[in-house]
């Protein structure tokens, strides 16, 4: 008799402990419930609490919480990720158009001033075109950046001999940089260098090199292309004053530009573009700045290459 009682007490003893430990369970639920329901509601940085101890609700309130600031965080980065990207467009539309108003008004002036030597018109006409130029290639980064974010390049490879493309490219500038009265600095080595690379993504790599350099350089120009550790190695340095260390971090960055005043007629995206070319075809790239001296340098997996390798001056000097 007694130990039935006993039995019948430990029962409903343990009866009574699980009864509190599901009511327990039952509000911290329903705690947790109001509280979410209170964030799906609200914008705010509420961190969810709990009703009591039971269990591992305390793990579950701790875990929810974690994945609760890691959406947080995801949003505020494309909060930022938006309003710089807003910023960049509004930025960009400016530069358009300020050419295009430019090249508006000299074409006013050709129509309003009927009697116009044909020193003047000329004149008036090369700005004209100049200003067309910039806009032509603005709106060639663009829609290429475009395209690349909406994965639409497809790299066609072939065997590239990577000293002549770079010496016709160098070519292309080299007027630009002479008439800024800095002869560039041109090594290259002898023999040829072959990489596997579509040539039309290789060939606008060089080129924004080139005008970026031209955009952000103060002179010191130095166009180097070598061959070591089973790799071709593309470098263009020069002395800037509008490139700080503070610039390193995002000179890679869509839209980054360090001319705050956007007077330089850049789009923020040459660099960018380099970069995502680059590593389409399987190279890496980097930036370094060093006492003034900003150099980007892209290395490409050599294909084939001759051992002996000399630096030579591709370019006539100015004196000849």
């Amino acid at each position: 008799m007694v130990y039935g009682s006993v039995c019948i007490g430990i029962s409903v003893l343990a009866v009574l402990m699980l009864g509190i430990r599901l009511w327990k369970y039952r509000k911290q639920v329903e705690h947790l419930l109001s509280q979410t329901d209170f964030l799906a509601q609200e914008d705010t940085n509420y961190r969810l609490s709990s009703y009591c101890r039971v269990g591992k609700t305390e793990k579950l309130v701790s875990e929810l919480n974690r994945v609760i600031q890691l959406d947080r965080d995801r949003m505020a980065a494309l909060k930022r990720g938006n309003r710089s990207y807003k910023e960049s467009i509004i930025s960009i539309s400016h530069d358009i158009r300020t050419p295009l108003t430019s090249a508006k008004g000299y074409i006013q002036m050709l129509l309003w001033e009927k009697e116009m030597d044909a020193d003047k018109k000329r004149a008036y006409m090369e700005n004209i075109e100049q200003r067309i130029d910039d806009v032509t290639d603005m709106l060639t980064q663009l829609f290429e950046y475009a395209r690349i974010e909406a994965d639409e390049i497809e790299f066609v490879t072939e065997e590239v001999n990577v000293a002549n493309l770079f010496t016709d490219v160098i070519a292309m500038f080299y007027d630009e940089f002479m008439q800024r009265g800095c002869e560039p600095l041109i090594e290259m080595t002898q023999t040829p260098c072959y990489i596997c690379a579509d040539k039309q993504r290789l060939r606008r790599i060089m080129e924004n090199l080139l005008k970026n350099a031209l955009v952000h350089g103060t002179g010191g120009y130095r166009f180097c292309l070598s061959s070591k550790d089973n790799g071709i190695w593309i470098e263009v340095s020069n002395r800037t004053d509008s490139i700080t260390e503070e610039d390193m971090e995002h000179i890679f960055d869509r839209f980054y530009t360090t001319d705050l005043s956007r007077t330089r007629k850049t789009t923020g995206l040459g660099l960018a573009i380099v970069k995502r070319f680059v590593q389409g075809m399987g190279g890496t790239v980097g930036a370094e700045l060093s006492d003034n001296l900003f150099t980007i340098t892209v290395v490409f997996p050599e294909t084939w290459r001759e051992k002996s390798a000399v630096k030579r001056n591709i370019m006539p000097s100015a004196a000849e």
